[in-house]
């Protein structure tokens, strides 16, 4: 099997459910790191969650992100496991407010 570590970025997002990684068929993924960015000018309020098989589980709910802050909730210690078709979401309540930053390590 290859090992390969990926970056996925993801820019702007705002009011709407924004897919910032699936898991790719024929892999394993661990994700290894997320960088949610607030780069709007006030405190803003985000959510991270997975989809795994149509059902959303939150990972972060309402969390306030200070201007020019960013939220880490995979990272360090914390890794999340990504099957084949899982999809991670980001939402926020401003538009174009937020850049995502995904961390991940494939094997194939």
């Amino acid at each position: 099997m290859a090992n390969a570590f990926k970056n996925y970025p993801t820019q702007d997002i705002g009011l709407t459910n924004t897919a910032v990684f699936t898991g790719p068929v024929g892999a394993q993924t661990t994700v290894i790191g997320v960088s949610i960015a607030n780069k709007f000018t006030q405190p803003i309020e985000v959510d991270f969650f997975i989809s795994i098989s149509g059902s959303n589980t939150y990972i972060v709910k309402g969390a306030t992100l200070p201007k020019g802050s960013a939220l880490i909730p995979v990272g360090g210690d914390q890794k999340l496991v990504v099957e084949a078709g899982d999809i991670l979401y980001v939402t926020s309540n401003t538009d174009t407010s937020v850049d995502v930053l995904v961390s991940t390590l494939e094997l194939s």
